[in-house]
């Protein structure tokens, strides 16, 4: 291929050589391939015989010989394959001054052969300038015969050039037979002088230059292919340097009966009849020359010449597209009709002729042989394209398209002339691309595509559906489904060349984008495993260019047609989710699939058109209620009365599909409904007068108007007026009641709503939001009815009866007396609210838990305690694992004796009723480890006593979802769904959790949060059961608690609460990793992942005694209360010395002194005193690091006077202390280097803090006497030193 490039790109550079320049194209690289090919057999042939190839060798040793000594007689006479030999001779003239002509330089030939083309031209000149100048001497001069038998370059021969000097017919015959030469650019450059030196100098006979061509460049039979090819193309470059020259057309102009022109075509109809890469090239030669001449020369010579006629009767059978290219021009140049195109044009020659169906049917043959000059595309094909789209038709419509979009209908009328091109266009797409190419070979499927490409320049937008037809499609997904194919990067190419051609006009992309999803139904991305469609849909950014999409998807959904006439085998897809095929994806489906598959698309896409859409609020607004009309109309309601029905109250029509949309579809445009208002909602992040979109109030609060949700129910309450429409399903009793209920509380809310806004007042604004969210979760609610009949009417109900309680204005409270509340106690407004929230979340869709988030953000600043344990108690529910627990659940019986929330599967709604039920202090389990403070069981107590006035169906729905779980839990098969609807229940809650923790950091109530999200995640059910649901609990506890900016404040927090929380953390931070008995038979990876949670929940325990201390500093309790404080860690300062079950580490209780000091203060005496009587010397030692720790508080972060004091009277309190642990140190020194090197740093350290203190001599004399003899011994010059300070 590089070969070939570099032959195209130099032929290109010389800029005379035009429509020759395709004779070093791809052809001729195909006939060498081949006749090496043949050369190959030939040498394999000679192989098996020897005998045979050495009588071969002979006779061609004797044929050259007899060549060489021939040539030796006649030396001067060069043939083209010495031209090399002679350009590299030394500079000689061809003319001397002794025979009285101007000197001729034979070194121009040289620098004719160059890849540069100035300096070939420059050669032409110089060479041609010194031949006028020979020539116009040599013609002046009386003896002619003298000079030339004087100056005899070459051997004379008869060549007709009598008329000549000798310098310029040995320049002809070295110019012709120059252009034979492959060598880099010799053709180029040697045509080129042809042409200047044909032109400049008259004297050359044009009948003299064609019979030269013809002998100088004759094809032997004994010229091997490459010789015979070079031959062909030099005779080829030879003739249209003559037409180039004009020499024929001055020939005519002189003569009008001149044979020559007959003469020449005749020449070159026969020249490309030799071999098929000669044919274009040839056909470009002919055009030059029908060009320069007047079309009455065109009759009578070229159309006239021997061979022309038969070559164009015979072009339709063998398939001769270059006849058919010469025809096209012939016509297209003269604008006439002649019988010899009888065969490849109508006569009368149009436009609808031509492309008429039964006209391309006798053209096919022609078009489909025009691959062989692959992948350059055959020069018959933007001829063609020329005829079929002209430019000044569709001129003034592109203007239009691109600038007004809104003035696009579909149902444009379209003027005749372009009625004609558009059939005459869908004839040649039916007939030439769908009908020859396509289903033909892989050159011509490739040829199709290069086609379409010469097309879309030239194409109007309303003309991509021709184009763009159901078989083109279908053949692209083929091709790009199979990736081992070639054509692959054909068809990638041809798709990334059409997404350019459409990417800055929305007409253009929306016609693609119908064109591809209709031919696909639906599945163009998934299928050819591209993002086209996707990517086409992501660059919409005009409010127009929506507006147009969403009409033709409309159209599509609403039109009865299906998406294609036959059965498509392809796959599914949808924008958001253009993901790879498979097998089964391309299975075939029925016509009716096909068309629900592309109304699901249709369905999808809608609401994706705002996903990257960046417009202003207002214009969005309007996109937004189209789609929402769509979807409302399509999705809720249906018309008894035709597929048509006006509103007037609207002024507008809506259209229905003929055929009864299913109620998949119905359920699926409801779904979109719910995710539109539920973005409209959030504002989707943009910004309205600088401030954060995000705000739900954000657009109504500014422009009242712009509100999706109050228009919704406008709308929907316009279409339930008109008789003829009614909803897509009847709904029961209940349910229509629930239904116009909420239909009446969004009314009243949105009234209220907008009476709040007026004021512009901050507390109304406050109401007005929590209205706001209220009337949102009513409309998600309303949809979830129809969505899924029977199941949310009781929840309605509740919901309603929230709104009417939390906003107690007359307005509101105007209700039937059913709706009144009951005598007696009534539960508070939060509860419910909180037990209604709860009950809607384990079914909801996304968009309408969306809903219920905004609402509890708004309202959980006065969630009650009661409200916020029923949360957590469904944090805490687990299934209980069944009874027969295999061995590894054995091993650990220790630990796990007693359920966790001692609940059994057939006591579970009961127990939910009365509420968590007491933990024994001998428990063991993970659980009891972080959780089981009073404070938490008395807030549980508290709701026992408030359930018991609630209403039971808002208060117990929740239980009831659970109650179902867990049902489903007694069944096998049933087990893996029950687990798996517990853990999403879960994690929905704990969405609530974390919004009301993030809007309450500061209550006591994070502390109730903080220890049932501690249980829950120690549990080790959660961790078997959901790797998602602890990691959600451990990133809630770290972010929103431990992180958080506030922490538990004010009086309502008890130290006792904070006594237990500590207690079991440092109990839980101290518990050694315990491997199980059959750990031997878990794998690695169970036992690593055991490991790592051990890990996880050490940490948790640090950073929860970390968070308990924070908050117990804050408090700042009196030192007379904190002795509980104190004892909790005496206890655990005693297990780690003393025990090693106690495996908290001695760096955790360091941070902790180095944290909190007044620890370290207060316990200093107890660990100096248990250091002393440790019974593990290893621990013993590790502890000196704590002693170290509180005593470097004490001595040197005290700068002040009276800080300075009291850190010496208390480190004089300790100093008998501190000599008895140094004497137990020294006496019993460690065996290990490491421990006594250890001892030494802490004895050195302890010295010289006391002797900054000035406490040496108080120290020393504390000191027992034996106590000095082993300092000495062990400690040496270190307690020298601190004796020679206290003399």
């Amino acid at each position: 291929m590089g070969s070939k490039k570099r032959g195209l790109e130099s032929i290109e550079e010389a800029e005379d050589e035009g429509p020759i320049d395709k004779v070093e194209s791809e052809q001729s690289k195909k006939k060498l391939k081949k006749e090496k090919k043949k050369d190959g057999e030939n040498a394999s042939a000679a192989s098996v015989k020897p005998m045979e190839r050495r009588k071969k060798r002979k006779a061609l040793d004797k044929e050259r010989h007899g060549v060489s000594s021939e040539n030796h007689e006649s030396k001067p006479v060069q043939t083209g394959s010495e031209l090399k030999d002679a350009d590299d001779t030394k500079e000689q003239p061809a003319s001397s001054p002794s025979s009285g002509l101007p000197e001729f330089h034979i070194t121009v030939f040289k620098d004719l052969v160059s890849i540069n083309a100035s300096v070939r031209e420059a050669a032409v000149e110089t060479m041609v300038m010194e031949l006028q100048e020979v020539q116009k001497v040599y013609d002046k001069l009386g003896k002619k015969e003298l000079v030339e038998h004087g100056l005899q370059l070459e051997a004379e021969k008869d060549d007709g050039l009598n008329n000549c000097a000798p310098s310029l017919r040995y320049a002809v015959r070295r110019l012709i037979r120059g252009v034979s030469s492959s060598r880099e650019c010799a053709r180029q450059g040697f045509a080129l002088g042809l042409t200047i030196l044909l032109y400049k100098i008259p004297s050359i006979k044009v009948q003299s230059f064609l019979k030269l061509i013809v002998d100088l460049l004759e094809v032997s039979s004994s010229m091997k292919g490459q010789e015979a090819k070079d031959c062909l193309l030099g005779r080829l470059f030879a003739y249209g340097a003559l037409v180039r020259s004009g020499r024929l057309v001055e020939e005519w102009i002189s003569d009008k009966n001149t044979p020559y022109i007959k003469e020449f075509t005749s020449l070159i109809i026969s020249l490309a009849a030799k071999k098929r890469y000669l044919q274009e090239p040839a056909v470009s030669v002919i055009l030059d020359l029908v060009e320069k001449l007047p079309t009455e020369a065109l009759l009578s010579h070229v159309l006239e010449a021997p061979g022309m006629n038969n070559w164009f009767e015979g072009a339709t059978e063998v398939g001769n597209p270059d006849a058919l290219l010469l025809g096209l021009k012939i016509r297209e140049k003269n604008s006439l009709d002649s019988k010899i195109f009888d065969k490849l044009l109508p006569n009368p020659f149009s436009p609808s002729k031509l492309f008429a169906t039964s006209h391309l049917s006798s053209l096919v043959n022609c078009l489909k042989e025009s691959t062989f000059c692959q992948p350059r595309i055959h020069s018959v094909w933007p001829v063609l394209v020329n005829s079929l789209l002209p430019d000044v038709v569709f001129q003034d419509e592109d203007v239009v398209s691109s600038s007004s979009i809104k003035k696009h209908k579909r149902s444009r009328k379209c003027s005749s002339s372009e009625e004609d091109i558009a059939k005459n266009l869908r004839c040649f797409c039916e007939v030439i691309i769908e009908g020859s190419l396509l289903p033909s070979s892989h050159d011509r499927k490739h040829l199709a595509f290069d086609v379409l490409l010469l097309l879309l320049p030239r194409l109007p937008a309303s003309f991509i559906p021709i184009v763009l037809s159901y078989k083109l499609v279908q053949c692209l997904m083929d091709i790009l489904s199979t990736k081992d194919t070639w054509l692959h990067k054909v068809a990638q190419y041809f798709l990334k060349e059409l997404s350019d051609w459409v990417r800055h006009d929305d007409v253009r992309k929306v016609s693609v984008i119908m064109a591809l999803q209709k031919h696909s139904s639906g599945r163009f991305d998934c299928i050819t495993r591209t993002k086209t469609v996707k990517d086409l849909m992501a660059e919409f950014k005009t409010e127009s260019g929506c507006m147009l999409f969403i009409q033709n998807l409309t159209s599509m959904f609403v039109d009865e047609g299906h998406a294609s006439e036959e059965p498509s085998d392809q796959s599914q897809t949808t924008d958001d989710n253009s993901e790879l095929g498979s097998a089964e994806d391309k299975e075939s489906v029925g016509p009716s699939g096909n068309s629900d598959f592309l109304r699901s698309w249709v369905v999808d896409s809608l609401p994706s058109i705002l996903k990257y859409l960046k417009l202003d609020p207002e214009a969005k607004f309007r996109v937004q209620k189209e789609i929402l009309k769509f979807l409302a109309v399509q999705g809720l309601f249906s018309s008894s009365l035709g597929t048509e029905v006006t509103s007037f109250e609207l002024q507008e029509k809506f259209r229905w599909p003929k055929a009864a949309t299913s109620s998949a579809l119905c359920r699926m445009c409801i779904e979109q409904l719910q995710l539109l208002l539920a973005n409209a909602q959030k504002g989707e992040g943009q910004k309205v007068d600088g401030q954060e979109g995000e705000d739900p109030r954000a657009l109504t609060s500014i422009r009242e108007p712009i509100d999706l949700g109050s228009y919704f129910m406008r709308f929907l309450s316009t279409l339930r007026n008109i008789p003829s429409v009614s909803l897509f399903q009847t709904l029961s009793n209940e349910d229509e009641k629930a239904f116009t209920k909420l239909q009446a509380m969004e009314s009243r809310l949105c009234r209220e709503e907008r009476n709040c806004l007026q004021e512009r007042n901050f507390r109304l604004s406050a109401t007005a939001n929590k209205l706001h969210v209220l009337r949102y979760l009513l409309i998600q609610l309303l949809l979830q009815v129809l969505l899924r009949p029977g199941e949310f009417s009781e929840a309605a109900s509740e919901l309603i009866l929230c709104c009417k309680k939390a906003f107690s204005s007359s307005d509101l409270l105007e209700s039937s007396g059913e709706d009144e509340l009951d005598g007696g106690e009534t539960p508070e407004l939060m509860d419910v609210l909180v037990d209604t929230l709860l009950s809607l979340l384990p079914e909801s869709s996304a968009p309408m838990r969306s809903a219920i988030e905004q609402v509890f953000k708004y309202f959980c600043d006065d969630v009650t305690d009661d409200g916020l344990l029923r949360m957590l108690r469904v944090i805490k529910k687990d299934l209980k694992p069944a009874r027969r627990q295999d061995a590894e659940s054995e091993d650990d019986s220790d630990d796990d004796d007693d359920d966790f929330l001692d609940i059994e599967e057939a006591e579970e709604i009961d127990e939910a009723e009365t509420g968590e039920t007491g933990e024994s202090d001998e428990q063991t389990d993970d659980s009891e480890a972080v959780v089981g403070v009073e404070a938490v069981e008395e807030i549980a107590e508290a709701s026992d006593d408030s359930d018991g006035g609630m209403d039971d169906d808002a208060m117990f729905r929740m239980d009831t979802y659970l109650a179902r779980i867990f049902k489903e839990r007694k069944n096998q098969a049933g087990g893996e769904t029950a687990h798996s609807q517990l853990v999403l229940f879960k994690l929905r809650v704990l969405s609530l959790l974390e919004i009301y923790l993030h809007e309450n950091s500061g209550k006591p109530q994070v502390l109730s949060v903080y220890s049932n999200l501690a249980q829950a995640f120690v549990n080790p059910h959660t961790a078997e059961g959901s790797e998602q649901l602890g990691q959600r609990i451990w990133g809630i506890l770290q972010k929103k608690i431990f992180k958080a900016k506030e922490y538990p404040k004010g009086e309502a927090v008890q130290l006792s609460t904070l006594e237990s929380l500590l207690e079991k953390n440092l109990k839980w931070a101290s518990k050694p990793f315990k491997k199980k008995r059959s750990s031997e038979n878990l794998s690695k990876k169970k036992q690593s992942a055991s490991r790592n949670r051990h890990k996880m929940i050490g940490s948790l325990a640090q950073n929860s005694i970390f968070w308990i201390l924070k908050i117990l500093d804050a408090r700042k309790f009196p030192e007379s209360e904190l002795q509980g404080f104190f004892d909790i860690f005496k206890r655990v300062l005693v297990g780690y010395l003393d025990s090693k079950k106690i495996q908290i580490k001695s760096n955790f209780l360091k941070e902790i002194f180095r944290r909190r000091p007044w620890i370290g203060h207060h316990l200093l005496g107890f660990l100096l005193e248990k250091c002393s009587n440790a019974e593990s010397e290893f621990r013993r030692v590790e502890a000196l690091d704590l002693v170290i720790e509180i005593l470097k508080s004490h001595v040197f972060f005290n700068t002040d006077v009276n800080g300075q004091e009291a850190s010496k009277k208390m480190l004089k309190s300790h100093l008998p202390k501190l000599g008895l642990l140094i004497k137990v140190l020294v006496t019993n020194m460690p065996e290990k280097q490491a421990r006594r090197s250890h001892v030494r740093k802490f004895c050195g350290k302890v010295f010289q803090m006391i002797s900054t203190s000035n406490l040496t001599k108080s120290f020393l004399k504390d000191m027992p006497p034996d106590a000095h003899v082993a300092c000495e011994t062990h400690l040496g010059e270190a307690f020298l030193a601190l004796k020679k300070l206290g003399r």
